[in-house]
């Protein structure tokens, strides 16, 4: 991460776009010392409270689901058009869907790898520039977007219901890919900015494969 965070900083020197590459990707990269900091994963594994405020800064802790979010606001932004509000609706759609999964006691196999995967491809298709057709793309973010919520459904007691939870965790959802479009809204005529995004996401992913 450093050796990227290396690059980034020659390209800022030498090129005249460096400044708007900066820019656009620094919500992304702000997040390496995150990583040395805290768990890669959002979902270790334990609550002891099912609030809305609970809910709403879990996703926040957890590097895998803050980048998934994002890239899936900068697709919508690259999109454009409807696709800036059905994609990330999509994706909160569905991963309620899966935390209901999870909640239900069903077994979805390899969540944890469906994760991992989601950064790795979300970010090839930022650095691709070129999104898939929309329904292409809603289809495949709806597709992540389940194990993202099964990753948390699964972690409820019996005792808790979490409705307010799931309430608070897709508020936040919709938040990070706010901040996504917005990022995204500024890379649209700036290839290289979208490229070096996508590849600070898809190193991430398999930064936390490995490790």
């Amino acid at each position: 991460m450093s050796e990227l965070v290396a690059w980034l900083g020659r390209l800022e020197e030498n090129s005249n776009e460096g400044e708007i590459v900066m820019k656009s990707t620094r919500i992304l990269l702000a997040l390496g010392p995150m990583m040395a900091a805290t768990p890669a994963l959002a979902h270790v594994g334990e609550h002891y409270h099912w609030s809305f405020a609970a809910g709403f800064t879990h996703p926040f802790g957890g590097v895998d689901h803050v980048l998934a979010m994002l890239s899936v606001g900068v697709l919508a932004a690259l999109l454009g058009g409807r696709a800036i509000w059905f994609v990330p609706a999509t994706f909160a759609a569905m991963m309620l869907v899966g935390g209901g999964l999870g909640m239900a006691g069903v077994v979805v196999p390899a969540f944890e790898i469906g994760i991992v995967a989601s950064m790795i491809v979300l970010g090839a298709l930022v650095t691709w520039g070129k999104p898939l057709a929309p329904f292409a793309t809603m289809a495949l973010v709806g597709f992540f977007a389940v194990f993202h919520g099964y990753a948390h459904g699964v972690e409820r007691t019996v005792e808790d219901s979490g409705l307010g939870y799931s309430a608070g965790f897709a508020l936040a959802s919709f938040s990070l890919h706010g901040l996504g479009i917005l990022a995204g809204a500024g890379m649209i005529k700036n290839e290289r900015a979208t490229r070096v995004s996508g590849i600070a996401v898809t190193l991430v992913g398999v930064w936390v494969a490995f490790s």
